[in-house]
């Protein structure tokens, strides 16, 4: 394998499917390990078995591991992406409600206007765990950043 992407909070079947998809039809993405990562086992094995699947179908040299354990996952990873939306669906669905009790109507209620505001404040967080992660155990020398990341 050539190197390693993770995907934490990769237990959304649809939205995880399309990502992996999308990149097995990059030539530089073929041959590497998908390493997935979620809270819930259920969905998470699901997942994993959609990806098997695409990738023994088109006879691709792609590599699919899975697990719970986080920091297992992101170890010795070069790419790391994050799916994850604390709180879920119900969570949402109060970015949306709440606004809109106040008539702040959004179209989008995860990246922009009050519901934005609302799923940064649950999300920044965990990031930042995961940040403090990618710096431990991922593929030395890909963090960038010299600025140091304060931690509660």
């Amino acid at each position: 394998m050539s190197f390693k992407v993770t995907v934490i909070g990769a237990g959304s079947i649809g939205f995880t499917k399309t990502l992996i998809s999308d990149l097995l039809k990059v030539p530089e993405f073929v041959g590497c390990e998908f390493a997935l990562t979620d809270i819930n086992p259920h969905n998470l094995d699901m997942v994993r078995q959609v990806i098997e699947t695409i990738v023994s179908v088109n006879n691709l040299p792609a590599k699919v591991t899975a697990t719970t354990d986080r920091r297992e996952a992101i170890s010795g990873a070069r790419y790391i992406m994050s799916c994850v939306r604390v709180g879920g669906l119900e969570a949402f669905s109060t970015d949306i409600s709440i606004p809109l009790k106040y008539g702040v109507d959004q179209c989008v209620g995860d990246t922009i206007c009050a519901g934005g505001i609302l799923y940064g404040q649950r999300n920044i967080p965990v990031i930042l765990d995961f940040c403090k992660d990618i710096r431990e155990v991922a593929e030395p020398g890909r963090c960038s950043s010299t600025m140091p990341i304060p931690w509660p």
